[in-house]
Parts: C-alpha cells; structure tokens; sequence
C-alpha cells in the first residue's frame, strides 16, 4: 500500500513504556527512581487502580512501567536512553551490581541492561545520528 507524502502529524515522542507483572512497583522505584535517578510522576487518577509507575526525564518525555498479565520480558524491543557520560554511567553500574553488555556496532557508544522484570534496555552516549 502506497501512502501520500506524510504531512507534520508527528511533533515528538512523548513516552515509552515497559511492562512489568502485577507488584512491580516497589522494585520500579527502585531501579528507575533510585539506580536511575528518575524522578516519579503522579499517574492520573483514573489510571492509579492499574498499578505501575511513571517516571520523567530531563528532557520532559516520560517512561512509564505498566503492569501487564501473563507479562513476558521484552528481550528485543526496547527503550533507548541517553547519557551524557557512558563511562561514568557504567562505573554506577558496577558499583551497584548492574551487569551490562557494551558494543558500537550501530555507530555510538552504548550499553545494554536489563531491568529487574527482565526487560531489554539501552543506553547511549549523546543520540545516535539521524540521517534521512
């Protein structure tokens, strides 16, 4: 199927979301509020009764935690976080016992973790590179 050419619909990204299994939320603050260091957000109310957490980030797009059943981890999907500093960010992670792989195969600095539900995570030095 042929598309017309696409007008400005999109102005950004708002938020991305991981899922986790029902309970989560203890271990959520824990890794995304503390390790992290994201602040918590207030869910709307309508949504509280849904259980998880979310979180900002410093450029004002959100990562929510959200509980899903029959949750499976995400080994492949994931969100891509940026960092301003790899190294420093990997010596928090062993300092705090958070393993991760390191690779440059997509042209930038960047690590891979997991979060405590299992869930694929990347991080990258400043962004990767947009080219149209």
């Amino acid at each position: 199927m042929a598309y017309p050419p696409p007008m400005t619909l999109i102005t950004g990204l708002d938020h991305v979301q991981v899922e986790a299994p029902a309970g989560c939320e203890a271990q959520a603050r824990a890794f995304f509020g503390s390790f992290l260091g994201l602040p918590e957000l207030a869910k709307p109310e309508a949504l509280r009764r849904n259980g998880g957490v979310w979180f900002g980030l410093p450029d004002g797009r959100q990562l929510h935690v959200g509980v899903t059943p029959e949750f499976v981890p995400r080994v492949k999907g994931h969100p891509g976080l940026r960092c301003a500093d790899l190294a420093a960010f990997t010596a928090h992670c062993v300092r705090h016992g958070v393993p991760y792989r390191a690779d440059a195969e997509a042209g930038v600095a960047r690590v891979f973790l997991t979060d405590p539900f299992g869930n694929r995570l990347e991080v990258v030095q400043d962004a990767h590179p947009s080219v149209r």
